[in-house]
């Protein structure tokens, strides 16, 4: 059973940072490429960051560029999220997925999804 389980979500004022972490089990981690998505009230999952399997690339959506990094330890199953100089936008649940075959920007190419994390950043 495939389980990817987020944390390091919370509340935090604008220009802060937080690191969100989400571990893998079930799955060959090292096998997969992975992302990190996220939904506000309101709206529609959007692509944040994707790496792929080995970490030699990563992707970033524009409004988040500059300020959050990706990174991977396949050695511990995990996935991390770096968020520096937080916004207000950037308040959402944020969910980690994983994909077989790329480091896709499209939420329907995932194939397995985590319950989220609750980042909320505050003015």
């Amino acid at each position: 059973q495939v389980q990817l389980v987020e944390s390091g979500g919370g509340l935090v004022q604008a220009g802060g940072s937080l690191r969100l972490s989400c571990a893998a089990s079930g799955l060959i981690f090292s096998s997969y490429c992975m992302g990190w998505f996220r939904q506000a009230p309101g709206k529609e999952r959007e692509f944040v960051s994707s790496i792929t399997w080995n970490g030699g690339r990563t992707y970033y959506a524009d409004s988040v560029k500059g300020r959050f990094t990706i990174s991977r330890d396949n050695a511990k199953n995990t996935v991390y999220l770096q968020m520096n100089n937080l916004k207000p936008e950037d308040t959402a649940v944020y969910y980690c997925a994983a994909d077989r075959t790329s480091a896709s920007s499209l939420a329907s190419d995932y194939d397995y999804w985590g319950q989220g994390t609750q980042v909320t950043v505050s003015s």
